[in-house]
């Protein structure tokens, strides 16, 4: 079992690049590839192009990233070993990640008979679709939708074929479901928040702390 920890992303939304700002004097990207540890037997680490010589944070291998995120997601995966069963793919994003949550997409696949599985929360706002002018054109029904996060295991063999396709997505899983294949939700974890502004790292401190 092997993970892919994706932290390639240039950090517009932030300001700076995210993966690498101080969480509790350890970069965040250090928390995701720890928090990926007791679940995978090895872990490979995905950055900004450029910055593969600063350090390994942890990782056994580290592979520069793409211009999307499903580029940086190719890439990690040329780098895990042809043997590997099950591939967990986690955002650096998300350094608090819990040993139950993986434990629970892994089961999902291992023993559930998913090809894949991902955490998701409910969602609790009203959420509308709007057209270029700004109108609502749809309310959609929320009881039919979820918020997802990471980490998010797949079976190694489908997972390299959905990569294969060439088809660009903002989630692994929609890969694996274009495929027809199936994907498994699972409770996801409300503390398992992603670092997008500053003040998430305030939040995920608090956390830590608490």
């Amino acid at each position: 079992m092997w993970a892919v920890v994706v932290a390639g992303g240039s950090g517009r939304r932030f300001g700076a690049v995210k993966q690498f700002a101080l969480l509790a004097d350890r970069p965040v990207v250090e928390w995701a590839v720890a928090a990926c540890r007791p679940a995978a037997s090895g872990v490979v680490l995905v950055v900004p192009p450029g910055t593969t010589a600063d350090a390994d944070h942890g990782a056994d291998v580290v592979v520069e990233g793409g211009a999307t995120r499903t580029a940086s997601v190719r890439s990690g995966l040329s780098a895990v070993p042809d043997n590997a069963e099950v591939i967990l793919v986690h955002d650096a994003a998300r350094p608090l990640a819990t040993p139950a949550l993986f434990r629970s997409v892994i089961d999902a696949v291992t023993s559930g008979g998913a090809d894949g599985a991902i955490p998701a929360l409910p969602v609790s706002d009203t959420i509308k679709v709007v057209d270029g002018s700004r109108t609502v054109t749809a309310t959609l029904d929320r009881t039919m939708l979820v918020a997802v996060q990471t980490p998010q295991a797949f079976g190694a063999a489908v997972f390299r074929r959905a990569h294969a396709t060439d088809t660009e997505a903002t989630d692994d899983a929609a890969l694996v479901e274009a495929l027809g294949a199936t994907v498994r939700v699972v409770p996801g974890d409300p503390r398992n928040l992603k670092i997008t502004t500053p003040a998430d790292l305030g939040t995920a401190e608090h956390l830590l702390r608490g």
